[in-house]
Formats: structure tokens, C-alpha cells, sequence
């Protein structure tokens, strides 16, 4: 199996996980004298199980990206720790260009506020990161594609 199947695979069973989560919801409690849509114990065996085959998906997924190079001095986990922080930046960026928005005065008396930054410099940055981002996820999603996941 290629890494890209199991990813795909551990994204199913989480969301696997949020209906049972969901359907356990609907079934812990009853009026009285009414049954349970589905019975508890049985969604509570397959949560179990469901569970189980997520836990062997991300130790296989992890075990492969900390093995396998992505270029000549990272590995595919280097890589994927540079793509999160790189998103991280951004949003930080893209929070502070949405803080220095003009807040609407209600009158002449209200305090104007001004930003502290130069808008467009930041925003130069912003597409930027989002580009070096793209990049960087395309590559890891290209390689995704051709490594074979590890499953001892």
C-alpha cells in the first residue's frame, strides 16, 4: 500500500470515529419505556474497533514519514513539521491584516484607530508563505504517491 492509500484510509476512520461518536449520542439516553435507536454496546465495539485500525494507520503513516527521506536533508516528518509551521505564520499574519481592518466610528467623538504596520508588506508576505506552503504540499503530496507505507 502507498502512503497516500493510508492517509486517505486514517482520514475514513476518523471520520468514522465522529458518526459513531455521533450516533453513541443519539442512543446513550431514552425516554422511558422507548428503545435506543441502535444499542450502545454494539456502536461501543465498533468505536473499539474502528480505534484500533486508526492506531496501527498512524503508527504505519508515522513510522514511514520518519524513515523515508524527502530530500537530501529532511525527512518526509522535517518536512511535514516545516509545512505546519509555515501555516502557522500565515495564519498569525493573516489574523494581524484582519485586526488592522478600519473599525466603524459612530461619531465624531469615538477614538480613531490606526494600524501600527504597513498592510501591504505583510500581505506580500502572506502570499508568499501561501505560495512556498503550496509548493512544499504538492511535493509531499507527490511523494505520498510513490512511498510504500511500512507495515510491520
Amino acid at each position: 500500500m502507498k502512503l497516500a492509500e493510508a492517509l486517505i484510509q486514517r482520514a475514513d476512520a476518523q471520520k468514522r470515529i465522529e458518526q459513531l461518536r455521533q450516533r453513541l449520542a443519539r442512543s446513550a439516553k431514552v425516554q422511558e419505556e422507548e428503545q435506543p435507536p441502535e444499542d450502545p454496546q454494539e456502536l461501543l465495539r465498533e468505536v473499539d474497533t474502528v480505534i484500533a485500525e486508526l492506531t496501527r494507520l498512524i503508527q504505519q503513516i508515522n513510522r514511514t514519514n520518519a524513515t523515508t527521506q524527502f530530500d537530501d536533508t529532511r525527512t518526509v516528518t522535517d518536512a511535514l513539521a516545516e509545512r505546519d509551521t509555515i501555516m502557522l505564520k500565515r495564519g498569525m499574519l493573516t489574523g494581524l491584516i484582519i485586526q488592522t481592518q478600519p473599525q466603524q466610528r459612530y461619531g465624531r467623538m469615538e477614538i480613531k484607530e490606526l494600524p501600527t504596520v504597513n498592510i501591504a508588506d505583510i500581505q506580500k508576505q502572506v502570499d508568499g508563505i501561501s505560495r512556498q506552503y503550496r509548493e512544499l504540499d504538492t511535493a509531499i503530496q507527490r511523494l505520498n504517491w510513490t512511498i510504500d507505507l511500512i507495515e510491520d
